[in-house]
């Protein structure tokens, strides 16, 4: 079913290697009950956040925003950044899933996300380590519902559309993958893509 050329598997991080609750993060920081879905609409979805996302926005820049924001309760930025990162929770079969993966293909990390996330994700899930290439949002610019950011991959990596495969949940985003002659699957959990490789 994949192409015979195929070599590289570019692999989502969020809701594809680890679980994401903005929920837990909208409920620390709100300063009344009522707040968290404003909060949510605000900051973690929205043209600010693909700022944060796309690096327009630096560290200091977004937490000082969300820090004078009326609907965040007055606490330090420590603990902003803290409840901003304590989102994660790792999906269940991804280390099978990826490990199956790395023993037929390189796999390269694709996400939209930023520094803080990213830092965070590196240095609390050890199954992101060992990657051959990270392609983040943040450092080259692009967000994958752009062409442009597999563009990017293809310029930068030097090999040609169909070694590549994107596994990502989005639709928007293997739709962006596809009109570059790259290969998708849209991700609805690990045993599905452990069935696909497996066959």
């Amino acid at each position: 079913m994949f192409s015979k050329s195929l070599t590289t598997i570019l692999l989502d991080i969020g809701n594809v290697i680890v679980d994401v609750n903005f929920s837990v993060f909208c409920d620390q920081v709100a300063e009344r009950s009522g707040d968290e879905a404003d909060i949510y609409d605000k900051f973690c979805i929205g043209s600010f956040k693909e700022d944060f996302d796309s690096g327009r926005v630096s560290i200091s820049g977004f937490l000082k925003t969300l820090r004078g924001d009326p609907l965040v309760r007055n606490i330090s930025v420590k603990e902003i950044r803290n409840a901003w990162q304590d989102i994660f929770s790792l999906t269940p079969g991804c280390s099978e899933g990826i490990n199956l993966l790395k023993k037929r293909y390189r796999v390269w990390i694709m996400s939209d996300t930023d520094p803080l996330h990213f830092t965070f994700l590196l240095n609390t899930f050890p199954v992101l380590h060992a990657m051959e290439r990270y392609y983040v949002s943040y450092e080259h610019g692009f967000l994958k519902n752009s062409p442009e950011a597999f563009r990017h991959v293809l310029q930068t990596s030097a090999i040609g559309a169909a070694e590549l495969l994107l596994i990502d949940d989005k639709a928007e985003n293997c739709e962006a993958c596809r009109s570059e002659g790259i290969g998708s699957i849209r991700f609805t959990g690990w045993n599905d893509i452990i069935e696909r490789f497996e066959m």
